[in-house]
């Protein structure tokens, strides 16, 4: 109601502006003279008529511009919420840079949860970027929170997942015509360490252990979600065991492929391997280092969303340890709208 009210008190300051100038124009003897000064002074009327029926256009838009993003913000937010800092004895850090600029939501999406099977994470990448992508991220993470906890392995909550989109599509574009997919990578941490994983073409993470950071490839990733059915057996892989002090990076491709003004890709190995060997390796710590070198790296401007999750192992005799989950304390999550 008040936006209503809002529109049509612009509409009716226009409409009277308008009205003076034709009123003007009309009843003014001024107006109706032929000669040079008086031109002039029907010209400057007008002039400034123009001007300030085009200035409050321009401010009504940049209000309305400014109440779109407060409420994609606040979408946002509630899409994706803040991780806690503390999850089974894991830390816990993620930042979200969106591609469109001014635009607070974005195609990459992310999770962690703690379950009875481990502590699970979901990091994905739909199609397209912006707004056009946040109804896809919105189902696919709406699953995961709940596949996480009901499915005994990974291949059960891929299987939700799957279906899940496939519903969304079915809605969003009933005549069949969508050609919409979803990257995603679900890693399984368990109270041992061990990690397993399931990808469906998404970047493998990155093993951060002193200062070293490496690639985990244990194999090739199957289709994106959503281009082809799932096989009836799908076997997790193993990425080794996450030690105490090391941590797992995970990120959507945006960060690889961003490209500064002479087309040269962003250098992810090697920035994290500089960010681990500065200092201790907290996961807040290699997650804004990270999100500043990507910055730099574009000049604030990546060509598509860039999603970064770090999973640290606080110590052996944190992980596992129950109570910390979803509802923990949470810790302050970068996400950057250029």
């Amino acid at each position: 109601m008040i936006r209503v009210r809002g529109r049509v008190r612009s509409l009716g300051l226009a409409i009277a502006w308008g009205a003076a100038a034709v009123a003007y124009k009309l009843l003014c003897p001024l107006a109706r003279e032929t000669g040079l000064p008086a031109r002039i002074v029907t010209s400057a009327v007008f002039f400034a008529v123009g001007t300030v029926l085009i200035l409050h256009v321009r401010h009504s838009l940049m209000r309305e511009l400014r109440q779109l993003r407060r409420v994609a913000g606040a979408a946002q937010r509630a899409l994706l919420r803040p991780l806690p800092s503390r999850i089974d004895g894991l830390d816990v850090a993620a930042a979200q840079v969106s591609a469109e600029r001014g635009a607070a939501v974005g195609g990459d999406l992310y999770e962690v949860v703690a379950t009875e099977h481990g502590v699970r994470a979901v990091m994905g990448d739909v199609r397209g970027h912006g707004i056009g992508a946040f109804g896809t991220v919105a189902a696919v993470l709406g699953c995961f929170r709940e596949a996480a906890h009901d499915e005994q392995d990974l291949y059960g909550v891929l299987r939700r997942l799957d279906r899940a989109l496939a519903r969304h599509l079915r809605q969003e574009h009933p005549a069949g015509a969508a050609e919409e997919f979803v990257t995603l990578l679900l890693v399984e941490i368990r109270p041992d360490g061990e990690m397993l994983a399931l990808n469906c073409g998404h970047p493998w993470p990155y093993l951060l252990s002193g200062a070293r950071a490496d690639q985990l490839a244990p194999g090739d990733p199957q289709p994106p979600l959503g281009l082809f059915p799932l096989p009836p057996v799908l076997p997790t892989v193993g990425l080794g065991r996450l030690e105490p002090d090391d941590a797992l990076l995970l990120f959507t491709d945006g960060a690889q492929d961003a490209r500064d003004a002479r087309g040269r890709f962003f250098p992810l190995a090697t920035a994290l391997s500089s960010a681990v060997a500065e200092g201790p390796l907290f996961a807040q710590a290699v997650v804004g280092r990270i999100s500043t070198a990507l910055r730099h790296h574009t000049r604030g401007t990546p060509p598509d969303d860039i999603a970064l999750l770090v999973l640290r192992n606080g110590g052996p005799a944190n992980l596992g340890a129950r109570g910390t989950g979803r509802t923990a304390t949470t810790h302050p999550q970068t996400t950057t709208a250029p």
